[in-house]
């Protein structure tokens, strides 16, 4: 196609030139592994190509609203049948998936292209992506600082522009915490609204949703039509939705709305004058929209809440850990994994099961507590983060917390560690920028991130939305309205784009 150009169009642009045949999909392809191969050794946003299988994909006649168009999975949960999938860790670099997992199975119908895969955290554990095994993923805004975590890498590939959408996935903000990073629109859906199946039927006990990354509100809307539906293997059921979620991100809104927003951490931590000011600009907009607007905090206690979404955190990582043991087989070692891995494994074995099922008690109080909320408001307004992006290697631990570490992933002393305090500890620590956005995951609602601010230093800083169980459709006729507005942050304007 005489001078087409890649990057102008969206996944569901890119599909209607298929669609028109304007272009072929194997030109697409080959546009997208050219800045793959020209951007990656800067951000390294991908870390395992799958370009031959992609060609082979695209010279066959794709079907679905996606048919054509080449996108990037993230390398953890979202299997590709013998790819390797190895969540950012050493210890699996010799797996293989063994079959396709139903995220990939519905995104095949859709249509698209399977490019390859995106670096993560180990195991997704953090808020930024810097993985030993394979080197840390930049922000394309600004190379010396993080994309955010765990989907920082399908961020910044789509903030880059090397395809108009990727693979991501949120278990306590990992897809809006990078979303808010990279200008970029996030949307963590429903509990039970997309597939984690069939290898589990719960992930992070119903905590973590499977979605997508994008510059536009339109493509997420779409994918959701794609993605949602029951699985066999699920252990969440969310009512279909008898709508089309792309059709309601451009239906405009009628009526006037109730919206709280709060700009105070749920854990009483700082939350930087940008970020409030992300949030307080915002609140003016939609009150110039004509809805009522009101600054009120969510009715639930943050730090119980916190340090419940841990407890599930260490647990999850001990689980994951002895599961290893299979994959291995042999018994798992401190060597086998990042040391603060390892130290959150060993908080998760001195956790009783007791605890655990106290600390999912909490999710259903303040589920509870939301739903109440929610008959009075429509929408819950937030920060995505209390600060802009980090630089890289700033949220490492430090020499003296690394010398802690490795003493006790020699010794074992996770319970020593509980008893003097250092969960609370963590708690702060590892939530004190990214406390706003696990309220969504413990309750199961439904929250996106919307780009609304850039900071003095031309750094993004997203807005969260946060509605009632089953709205996804309320949060994307907003979404969609706030896109046409000159407020919304285009991705665009990033130097690597």
């Amino acid at each position: 196609m005489k001078g087409f150009n890649y990057k102008d169009y969206d996944g569901l642009g890119l599909a209607e030139l298929v669609r028109k045949k304007e272009v072929q999909p194997i030109e697409l392809l080959e546009e997208s592994i050219k800045r793959i191969d020209t951007l990656n050794p800067k951000i390294n946003a991908v870390i395992n190509t799958m370009y031959e299988k992609a060609r082979v994909m695209a010279d066959n006649e794709q079907s679905g609203p996606f048919a054509g168009v080449p996108t990037l999975l993230k390398n953890i949960s979202q299997e590709v049948e013998g790819e390797p999938i190895t969540a950012g860790s050493k210890a699996f670099l010799s797996y293989r998936a063994k079959i396709d997992s139903e995220y990939v199975r519905r995104l095949r119908k859709a249509g698209v292209v399977l490019v390859g895969q995106t670096n993560v955290p180990e195991f997704a554990l953090v808020a930024y992506t810097e993985p030993v095994q394979y080197g840390p993923t930049r922000n394309p805004w600004n190379l010396k600082h993080t994309p955010g975590g765990s989907s920082g890498g399908s961020a910044a590939a789509v903030a880059s522009g090397m395809v108009p959408f990727a693979g991501a996935n949120d278990g306590g903000g990992s897809i809006r915490i990078p979303a808010s990073y990279c200008g970029l629109f996030g949307l963590k859906p429903t509990r039970g609204r997309t597939p984690v199946g069939p290898n589990l039927g719960r992930s992070w006990q119903g905590a973590s949703a499977e979605h997508v990354l994008t510059r536009t509100v339109r493509d997420s809307a779409a994918m959701l039509d794609q993605l949602h539906g029951h699985e066999k293997a699920g252990a969440f059921y969310t009512p279909k939705y008898k709508g089309s979620f792309l059709d309601a991100s451009s239906t405009p809104i009628d009526g006037k709305l109730r919206i709280a927003f709060s700009v105070t951490s749920p854990i009483k931590t700082e939350v930087h004058p940008e970020c409030r000011d992300a949030v307080l600009n915002s609140a003016r907009i939609l009150e110039s929209m004509g809805h009522d607007v009101e600054e009120v905090d969510a009715p639930v206690d943050g730090l119980k809440l916190a340090k419940s979404y841990l407890t599930m955190y260490f647990g999850e990582t001990a689980a994951t850990l002895t599961s290893l043991e299979s994959i291995l087989g042999r018994k798992v070692t401190y060597r086998d994994v990042e040391p603060s891995t390892w130290l959150l494994g060993l908080l998760g074995k001195a956790t009783s099961a007791e605890e655990f099922v106290l600390s999912i008690r909490e999710w259903d109080i303040a589920a509870l507590q939301m739903e109440t909320f929610h008959e009075t408001y429509d929408f819950y307004i937030t920060p995505t983060t209390a600060f802009p992006p980090a630089m890289i290697g700033e949220l490492q631990p430090t020499a003296p917390e690394q010398f802690l570490i490795r003493t006790v992933g020699r010794t074992g002393l996770g319970g020593l560690l509980k008893k003097a305090g250092i969960v609370d500890q963590i708690a702060r620590k590892n939530l004190a920028r990214t406390p706003f956005t696990q309220l969504a995951n413990l309750t199961g609602q439904p929250a996106m991130s919307v780009p609304m601010h850039l900071t003095e230093d031309g750094l993004p800083i997203g807005v969260q939305v946060i509605a009632a169980r089953g709205h996804e459709n309320l949060l994307l006729q907003l979404a969609g309205e706030l896109e046409q507005s000159e407020h919304w942050i285009d991705v665009r304007q990033n130097p690597l784009f």
